[in-house]
């Protein structure tokens, strides 16, 4: 039976979800302060990371601690206040990641990704935005033999696990795929089912655009408030009003102080993280040494991009507070770094982005309802892989809300186990 049902937050998550559930018929009003696919998802490197079935860990090995310790590395950095707001959190995640119970995380995880590239494609075809995509992978790049030899070992451990495809590369290799890095390197691997997105905004613009084709209603407007009503929710968002029966809070980083208004307490982690476009180094087009592929210096934590907007500099992340006014040192250390490994022309921006990514201590997102508040479902808390996961996440709220048996077991990711 139809229904009137209101997602929260216009991000890669919400936008999914609002698409699903307009697929099935109910009638879905969209909200978020700005346009589709403008915050979070807006800055990622515009992956949908088919191999990243292995989560991010909290670093529990004491060479990396010290190294990361002096707060100068461009992979991780903290600021000590927002080390101390969430030291709770941050403490469950050093928890979470222990040799012994890390394991037991990811097939939960992994569950997820292994339907990122069917639900992303299902989307990608209603919304004709084949145009943006690029099924190419993309190629981690090493330093030293030792960083190589560990990551080809777990190259080798999520083929054996999950069937994950990669390419070995070495010098010769690497430079007829990418001309241009500077570096001498052992080898590089190329995971090769990833998919690039050359506009991560514009995709999700592209998915919102499906969503209002179909006959959904796109609200851009502020959330000033939410709260049950009978047995429905109100929302007031710059003095308008929404009633519907359901609401779906997908609000990314900011969907943890919208809970605690409702009395739910979730332990959210921020990691900031920043970027910046630049132009191709003068006459590498006429050279062939232009930028081809998603390239990653895995021992320094960037990653630079091909996008329609230039090549994109990611940075690493950076522990803080969400609100914490931006700190661009990390991303000026990486483009040094960056420019010793492949040529870049001049900054195009005219400031560095700045986003946040949502993480949560076990390393896994709240996906279903809220015993607490029935009729409220949480979509939130994705960490690194919200753009990846939006879709599946979308499908399979879609298919609690309806009532049915989703395809995959969704115990680990409710709200209550916090």
């Amino acid at each position: 039976m139809a229904r009137e049902i209101l997602v929260l937050g216009a991000g890669m998550v919400g936008v999914s979800v609002a698409w699903h559930l307009q697929q099935r018929g109910h009638q879905v009003t969209l909200v978020d302060r700005r346009q589709p696919g403008r915050e979070t998802s807006f800055g990622n490197a515009g992956l949908i990371q088919r191999e990243a079935v292995y989560p991010y860990a909290f670093p529990r090995d004491l060479k990396t601690l010290l190294r990361v310790l002096p707060n100068r590395e461009t992979d991780i950095r903290y600021r000590l206040g927002g080390l101390m707001h969430t030291a709770g959190p941050l403490l469950q995640y050093w928890h979470h990641s222990a040799p012994g119970r890390y394991p037991g995380v990811v097939p939960s995880y992994a569950a997820l990704v292994e339907q990122s590239l069917d639900t992303h494609a299902e989307m990608i075809q209603a919304a004709g935005a084949e145009h943006l995509i690029r099924e190419t992978g993309y190629i981690d790049v090493f330093r030293t033999a030792s960083a190589f030899e560990r990551e080809l070992k777990q190259a080798e451990k999520a083929a054996r696990e999950f069937g994950i495809e990669t390419r070995m590369l070495d010098a010769d290799a690497l430079a007829r795929e990418q001309p241009g890095i500077h570096i001498n390197t052992p080898g590089a691997i190329h995971w090769t089912q990833p998919w690039g997105a050359v506009s991560p905004g514009g995709l999700v613009a592209a998915y919102a655009r499906a969503f209002q084709a179909s006959g959904g209603r796109l609200v851009e407007a502020e959330l000033q408030s939410l709260s049950p009503q009978g047995s429905g929710w109100r929302a007031l968002v710059q003095g308008e009003t929404l009633e519907a029966e359901q609401a779906v809070m997908a609000m990314g980083p900011w969907s943890a102080d919208w809970l605690t208004n409702l009395g739910i307490s979730i332990p959210l982690i921020i990691k900031r993280g920043y970027h910046m476009h630049f132009a191709g180094a003068e006459g590498a087009s006429q050279n062939g040494t232009g930028l081809k592929q998603w390239i990653i210096d895995s021992e320094n934590g960037y990653l630079l991009a091909p996008m329609q907007a230039g090549i994109r500099l990611t940075s690493g992340a950076e522990l803080t507070r969400h609100q914490a006014p931006p700190r661009y040192e990390q991303l000026n250390d990486a483009e040094a770094k960056a420019r010793t490994f492949f040529s870049l022309g001049e900054r195009i921006d005219a400031q560095p982005w700045m986003g946040s990514r949502p993480c949560l201590p076990d390393m896994k997102p709240i996906i279903g309802p809220s015993r607490k508040h029935p009729g409220l479902w949480l979509a939130c808390g994705h960490g690194h892989q919200g753009f990846t996961l939006g879709p599946v996440t979308g499908k399979l709220i879609s298919q609690m809300m309806d009532g049915e048996t989703p395809e995959i077991d969704m115990t680990p990711y409710r709200v209550e186990r916090f």
